[in-house]
């Protein structure tokens, strides 16, 4: 089930607080996808993995909203032009959160292609997509 609307597929980059249960569904939705585990320590840093994450153009899943709060992380966001989506509920179970990404994957997908990088947006209980820090947001703090 290829849900990609351009020809350079997108590779989603699972972070290791939502578990490799929602990193096997993601994968077996035949997407392209990577596991924050499989690529770093467990105790790599959110400002050090953000910036490789971004050189190699993966989509951040994540439920870690203090990266959307927390300034150096928001910079490190808007440095690495990254493209990242964060769960709005923290009280989702491991098959919940998967099930939620799953049915987002295509609004996700578009949301990508319609949205300049970088940009922070929240994906609710639903699956529904909103903006949260956009391109001119977080550039904005660049330059303070």
């Amino acid at each position: 089930m290829s849900l990609e609307v351009s020809s350079q597929p997108l590779v989603f980059f699972v972070d290791r607080c939502l578990g490799r249960s929602v990193f096997q569904a993601l994968n077996q939705t035949g997407i392209m996808v990577k596991f924050h585990d499989d690529e770093f320590p467990q105790s790599t840093l959110d400002t050090e993995w953000l910036p490789i994450v971004g050189q190699r153009d993966w989509v951040v899943l994540t439920k870690d909203a203090a990266i959307g709060r927390n300034a150096l992380e928001r910079r490190a966001v808007a440095r690495a032009n990254l493209r990242l989506f964060t769960l709005t509920r923290q009280d989702l179970t491991g098959a919940e959160m998967a099930a939620v990404l799953v049915q987002a994957l295509g609004a996700m997908q578009r949301f990508v292609h319609r949205y300049p990088a970088p940009f922070i947006a929240k994906v609710d209980r639903a699956g529904k997509i909103r903006i949260w820090r956009d391109r001119a947001a977080l550039l904005g703090e660049l330059g303070r």
